[in-house]
């Protein structure tokens, strides 16, 4: 390998095994807690009492169909991305 491939890979390993405890040192404001912008946005809403003006068309039964459905639309994103990166890199490998 070459001597920048190495450096390169020497930070990134570095990068990947400090940043988590920089981020669970307990230095935060909540003391480790990482709520998603879910949380914050639906703690926004209900503080202004809100009405929605439409009900879903589909409630899934449970969080577990809901997660499935939510890992089923990443997977296929995620095949049709990686199909059009080998469909162009089999183009430029052609050329």
């Amino acid at each position: 390998m070459k001597t920048s491939t190495l450096i390169i890979l020497a930070v990134v390993c570095i990068i990947i095994f400090i940043a988590p405890l920089i981020m669970f040192s307990g230095h935060g404001e909540d003391d480790g807690y990482f709520g998603g912008s879910d949380d914050a946005a639906s703690e926004q809403i209900e503080a202004s009492h809100y009405e929605p003006w439409f009900s879903s068309i589909w409630e899934p039964p449970s969080g577990e169909i809901e997660s499935l459905l939510f890992a089923l639309q990443a997977a296929i994103g995620a095949i049709i991305i990686g199909y059009f990166f080998g469909y162009w890199r089999g183009q430029g490998k052609e050329e």
